[in-house]
């Protein structure tokens, strides 16, 4: 991993994550989680942009899910859900196919990094207000310090690096 501080808005610190090699300790709890998700019979994984891209429809094809991307506004063609949420420097919003999950769906949220948890947030609200019962969210990076967890009303969440 790697942090720029100050990257973007006020004082927030980016963090990056470099693939630069192959590390058998990630790889374990790769496989780890993905034989713990195949006892959570989840039958959809949804990722959210962009980074969620990367990391969700392998676990989808690992678990034998469907992947349904949660997207940004206007990406989508056609009719679509709708969900707004706050971040700590302002607002922004994800966006569903209508008729991309069948009601009682049991989905799985992917994520790159979980910081205060608004985004997932809105993720789990997006796909209830669908029909699907979110059964975990999965994150590669979690800060701790700005207690994203305590935010998903005690939903799951399995993380592979803690960056304290």
């Amino acid at each position: 991993m790697r942090s720029r501080a100050h990257w973007c808005w006020f004082s927030l610190s980016y963090v990056m994550i470099l693939l630069k090699r192959r590390s058998s300790i990630a790889e374990t709890r790769c496989l780890l989680y993905l034989e713990h998700m195949i006892f959570k019979e989840s039958n959809m994984t949804t990722g959210i942009e962009a980074r969620g891209f990367i990391f969700g429809p392998p676990i989808a094809l690992a678990i034998g899910a469907k992947f349904v991307p949660l997207r940004k506004p206007k990406k989508l063609p056609g009719e679509v859900f709708r969900q707004e949420y706050d971040l700590e420097y302002g607002s922004d919003c994800l966006e569903m196919h209508v008729g991309a999950l069948a009601s009682g769906e049991r989905a799985l949220v992917v994520d790159d990094l979980i910081a205060t948890g608004g985004t997932l947030c809105a993720a789990m609200k997006l796909l209830e207000c669908a029909g699907a019962e979110v059964v975990e969210c999965a994150c590669v990076i979690e800060i701790p310090a700005l207690k994203g967890r305590e935010r998903l009303n005690g939903k799951p969440v399995y993380v592979l690096v803690d960056s304290q």
